[in-house]
């Protein structure tokens, strides 16, 4: 491939507009993973499947702060990966997928891999566009680059026509980086949502994944510390204010640890920043509809999605908290008696979560619970690492504070609300390449990981030190726990085949451990904290019981099952 080939003006392109990594399979000729590939900024990310490549440029994302590249092309290649752009719009990943189109004069006439690919992404995509002549190439490029990280931060997609690779390619001149525009809200209705926040009794903030992007953490602090208020924050937007900070009561909705459920039950006004409050965020807090709402984001599409605001204020997160911030500064809510009042509650609130969830003591020779399991594995890797989730049954308890406590440097990374089983193992991989210096841990069900494995080689080649904690209860747990409430067979949701895990991770020079009691745990995991410095894989599996269910799910749902139902 020459230098000036189509290909490698879009990788000079992306790599100008600010992307650092493609990823994808090679395609059968020569494309722009290949040219990527001699552009110094651009790291290429090979995966042996589409889909986990999707999730891997989702990972790689958040913790770089910089937009991904998932190369792909026409036909089962770009369907395959569709399931994690399923996710990725779902989080409102910026991702760039660059695509090829078959000729136009195949089209209609049964060509080889042709799909309308534009068709079956619209529903998940921010922007498409068919480039088909080069001198619309670095345009279409540069735009996509811009819409993927601007307003709500999503997917783009850029298909490029076979005529397009076969002509003489434009010429490329060097631009600026696409940067990230932030704007502020209007002033007036800044100041009217000030006032509705200094009256409130019982104020909550909800700090949602969009704060992240906006880099939004200290602003939202500050905001949070003159009101005087509990904060909360979404499963995207956890990291955006350290756990252990004096206001700070954990995850908002089905991960919400009681007895904090009490301070969104009493909430008069609710301000959300930059979250869309999605379902999962609203299980269990049913007062909420009748709760005056302020809500922040940068997209006007998040406003009634769920629940009409009494004031909408469209800006970027970081701005507006610091707009609200200035305006209440004069007369902070938390000096005044009721503020005093406030923070006191949501101190006996923290107190009451931590006597309730205590830290493990020396490890002993008890057998193991989940969330046991957790703190062990937090202790060994410290609370600013990158944490991974899936959204299996067990493996939630890792979304409860104080079971679990990031501080404000952590990277969490978890599914939307499509929880896409397999989305772990791949995210990880691409969060771990963005950054070699952190810690990155993935803590998932035995099912997810399995449906992750495709992921498990380019984590070796790449030399990436992941340590994976894998909560086994021999199946799905989920469905099992939906169909022991109702008195139905759970026996489609138990494996009966011996796991084939341990041996793949074993083969490409992984390491793996069994534990079942504490110390067990304990000593496997500074084994991983020596492979990690090695590039080496480790994979921790903790067998666990069916009952030991996260307080969550057991506050939203029915009771856990106790005993097996019969077949």
């Amino acid at each position: 491939m020459t230098e000036t080939h189509p290909w490698n003006v879009a990788a000079l392109t992306l790599a100008d507009a600010g992307c650092d990594i493609v990823v994808g399979l090679p395609s059968d000729e020569p494309g722009l993973m290949d040219a990527a590939r001699s552009v110094p900024t651009l790291h290429v990310l090979t995966v042996r499947d589409q889909r986990a490549g999707a999730c891997a440029a989702i990972g790689h994302a958040a913790v770089s702060g910089r937009p991904a590249v998932l190369a792909v092309t026409s036909g089962p290649s770009f369907a395959n990966a569709l399931s994690g752009l399923l996710e990725a719009s779902s989080l409102g990943a910026p991702i760039i997928v660059v695509t090829t189109r078959v000729p136009v004069l195949g089209i209609g006439r049964g060509a080889f891999q042709h799909t309308d690919q534009a068709a079956m992404a619209r529903p998940l995509t921010k922007w498409n566009v068919l480039v088909e002549d080069p001198r619309q190439l670095t345009w279409a490029l540069r735009r996509a680059v811009h819409l993927a990280v601007n307003g709500g931060p999503g997917i783009v997609l850029v298909e490029i026509a076979d005529e397009v690779l076969r002509a003489p390619a434009p010429e490329h001149r060097p631009a600026p980086p696409v940067r990230r525009l932030r704007f502020a809200a209007d002033t007036r209705e800044v100041h009217r949502a000030a006032g509705l926040l200094a009256a409130a009794r019982h104020p909550v903030v909800v700090a949602g994944g969009g704060c992240k992007p906006a880099d939004a953490g200290p602003a939202v602090r500050r905001l949070v510390e003159l009101l005087g208020a509990p904060v909360f924050t979404t499963a995207a937007g956890r990291g955006v204010l350290d756990e252990e900070h004096p206001l700070s009561c954990g995850l908002v909705g089905l991960y919400t640890t009681p007895p904090a459920d009490r301070l969104l039950a009493s909430a008069d006004v609710v301000l959300a920043i930059g979250s869309r409050i999605e379902e999962t965020a609203r299980m269990g807090w049913d007062t909420l509809a009748e709760t005056t709402l302020v809500h922040v984001d940068i997209d006007p599409a998040a406003f009634l999605t769920a629940l009409e605001p009494e004031v909408a204020l469209l800006g970027d997160a970081a701005v507006v908290a610091e707009q609200l911030a200035s305006v209440l500064e004069a007369r902070p809510p938390a000096a005044t008696g009721h503020g005093a009042a406030r923070q006191a509650d949501v101190a006996s609130v923290r107190e009451e979560m931590r006597t309730r969830h205590p830290a493990p003591a020396v490890p002993h020779r008890s057998k193991l619970t989940v969330t046991h399991a957790l703190r062990l594995l937090q202790r060994a890797v410290g609370r600013d690492a990158t944490l991974v989730q899936e959204n299996g049954l067990h493996d939630m308890w890792g979304y409860h504070y104080p079971v679990v406590s990031v501080d404000d440097g952590a990277r969490v990374i978890t599914p939307g609300e499509q929880t896409m089983v397999g989305f772990g193992l791949p995210a990880a991989v691409g969060a771990a390449l963005a950054d070699r210096s952190r810690r990155t841990v993935l803590v998932c069900g035995d099912g997810a990981f399995e449906m992750g494995l495709a992921a498990l080689p380019t984590a070796i080649e790449e030399h990436l030190g992941l340590t994976v904690l894998v909560l086994d209860n021999g199946g799905y747990g989920w469905p099992r726990f939906v169909r022991a409430s109702e008195e139905a067979s759970d026996v489609l949701t138990r494996f009966t085949a011996p796991s084939h895990t341990d041996a793949a991770v074993r083969a490409l020079g992984g390491r793996t451990a069994h534990c079942t009691t504490a110390a067990e745990l304990a000593a496997a995991l500074a084994d991983a904290t020596r492979a990690h410095a090695e590039g080496r894989v480790t994979v921790l599996t903790v067998p666990v019981r069916d009952d030991d269910v996260p307080v969550g799910v057991r506050r939203v749902f029915a009771p856990a099952p106790t005993a097996r139902t019969a077949a």
